[in-house]
């Protein structure tokens, strides 16, 4: 499987297929700094980049699989994460992991689809623990986020908004309501 951006019909939006491996973070990574970049908008890539990582990490680990330890970074070729053929565990359609940038001044939404129905869980945070803290993370760089299901009822997308202060650019404003049942507010 490999990976791809498409220019959708709308030039602020931007989606990237990933492919099923641990280097996706980082392709995830390029493709968010290349898109800000274009749009003008370098200086929110620290935020976007970090949430963008641990979302794809996310759907990498819960909704592909767990890695083996070929698929660990520095192994040999590193191999792709374990795709399963057809169906996941629980019954779900394979789909792929992508990645999305909309950006409706003065807001910009980084959206993370994957083929699990499974919404994200919030852990409580273990300041010592190797993994555990990615939603703490989202939480605290973006303004909001939250989850929903696929309209195809196969997958979701887990997606997290940033405002982008004061930055010209075309587009009607983006509105997301943060009280629906699967989402959530930061509080300030």
């Amino acid at each position: 499987m490999g990976t791809g951006t498409a220019l959708a019909v709308d030039p602020d939006v931007m989606t990237c297929t990933l492919a099923p491996r641990y280097d996706a973070v980082k392709t995830a990574r390029d493709f968010t700094r290349t898109t800000l970049q274009r749009w003008g908008l370098g200086d929110l890539f620290d935020d976007v980049a970090l949430v963008a990582s641990e979302l794809v990490t996310n759907a990498l680990r819960h909704a592909i699989g767990q890695p083996t330890a070929a698929d660990l970074p520095g192994a040999a070729g590193r191999q792709p994460f374990p795709v399963q053929a057809g169906p996941l565990h629980n019954g779900e359609s394979r789909l792929p992991i992508r990645i999305s940038l909309v950006h409706r001044a003065p807001q910009l939404v980084c959206a993370v689809s994957d083929p699990s129905s499974i919404g994200p869980v919030t852990r409580e945070a273990d300041f010592v623990a190797e993994s555990g803290r990615g939603l703490h993370l989202v939480d605290s760089f973006s303004h909001s986020w939250g989850w929903h299901p696929l309209a195809s009822g196969a997958g979701k997308v887990v997606w997290a908004l940033f405002q982008a202060e004061d930055v010209p650019h075309h587009g009607s404003s983006l509105v997301v309501d943060s009280a629906s049942a699967g989402r959530h507010r930061r509080s300030a």
